[in-house]
């Protein structure tokens, strides 16, 4: 079980747990909806593939006040415990959990925000655990699948934001490209700064070209010990308004 400030998260069926990554993918998206209704930059409707136990749809809804957020999830434990996970919460009635894969998901609407943390495993050994498998590995969702179906169901003027350690980001980036997505945002997150990135954030859109990256460190690099010491001060105003310790 992990408590947030708004929502809790059952996490014994689910194969991918809480992680700090993942918190910071669904503090940084862009998901707000800073816009005035019937204008372009509305963020209404949000969708989250391969939601797990449901958390990034459950940041998701609780950062914007209105949208309507959809979770898909392949897995049948997954699938069950995000249910009961958006059931729990303030939130359940403008997030709907989808069993489905996302390249078997078709809806009348395009979304506004797209938020991915997808398998990245490729060739590496696999668990015996077929749930572990499918959450880590890319047998079932390919890059070149998950770019498609994102172009398919995203606005013109939409945003997805995708979380992937940085070689699989750069492949995700070359593939986006052949359907007209391209990175506008990269976050490169360390453990400290004397540690090298271990995950990358990035905001693609159509036909929008990259700026330099950001950088976040989640600890301060403590000198005596030679490891990371205390949260720092850019992290825990990321993440102050979902976990209890801030």
């Amino acid at each position: 079980m992990f408590r947030f400030k708004q929502f809790t998260i059952q996490q014994d069926r689910t194969a991918m747990k809480v992680c700090t990554d993942a918190c910071v993918l669904g503090a940084s998206a862009d998901v707000a909806d800073c816009g005035v209704p019937g204008t372009a930059d509305r963020v209404s409707r949000i969708l989250d593939i391969g939601t797990g136990t449901g958390l990034l749809a459950l940041m998701a809804a609780q950062r914007n006040l209105t949208a309507q957020v959809d979770a898909i999830e392949v897995d049948d434990a997954a699938f069950v415990q995000a249910k009961e996970n958006v059931a729990a919460s303030p939130f359940a009635g403008r997030v709907r959990v989808v069993h489905r894969r996302v390249q078997d998901f078709y809806c009348d609407i395009r979304y506004d925000r797209i938020m991915t943390n997808p398998p990245f495993y490729t060739n590496h050994l696999r668990s015996p655990d077929a749930a572990v498998s499918r959450a880590l590995h890319t047998d079932e969702l390919p890059f070149s699948e998950l770019v498609e179906a994102v172009a398919r169901l995203m606005q013109p003027d939409g945003q997805w934001w995708v979380l992937l350690p940085p070689y699989e980001a750069g492949k995700l980036a070359e593939l986006a490209k052949k359907v007209g997505l391209r990175p506008f945002k990269r976050l490169s997150m360390r453990h400290h700064a004397q540690k090298a990135v271990f995950r990358v954030i990035t905001g693609f859109a159509f036909e929008k070209s990259c700026i330099p990256d950001e950088t976040l460190d989640i600890y301060e690099f403590d000198e005596e010990t030679r490891s990371g010491g205390t949260y720092t001060v850019e992290f825990r105003a990321l993440l102050r308004d979902f976990y209890l310790i801030f």
